[in-house]
């Protein structure tokens, strides 16, 4: 598959231009290109700002297909929308979130990774014990 991802409140805690704290979308995006996905940084971050999530990505290893764009697409459409199979966003109706008291809300990637291993989309791995 090919996964879009948000990167504020998404990938790290809202604090924009700053690149937020982690909030455990890493392993699972590692885990995701692992098993064979693409992953699109799908970002309103601009200039220096999409420069550091773009760096922020690389130095935790986490492969990027693509930014802000599908690479394959302009073969097929003019469409500016980056195509891809699931888009994953903070502002994506029905995503789960973690709601902080005097803090945006940002996503749950315990609850995300659940839901893409039921959908299949990541193989199950039994934690190490």
């Amino acid at each position: 598959m090919i996964i879009a991802i948000d990167f504020d409140g998404t990938v790290v805690k809202h604090a924009y231009p700053l690149i937020g704290e982690d909030i455990g979308a890493i392993s699972v995006l590692k885990e995701l290109v692992e098993n064979g996905h693409k992953l699109i940084l799908w970002t309103m971050r601009s200039n220096e700002n999409l420069l550091a999530a773009e760096h922020y990505l690389k130095s935790k290893g986490v492969e990027l297909y693509g930014v802000n764009e599908n690479p394959t697409q302009k073969e097929w459409t003019n469409s500016s929308k980056a195509y891809a199979n699931l888009y994953i966003d903070d502002a994506a109706l029905g995503i789960p979130l973690i709601i902080p008291e005097n803090e945006r809300p940002y996503c749950d990637w315990t609850m995300i990774r659940y839901i893409l291993v039921s959908m299949g989309v990541i193989v199950y791995k039994k934690p190490n014990t």
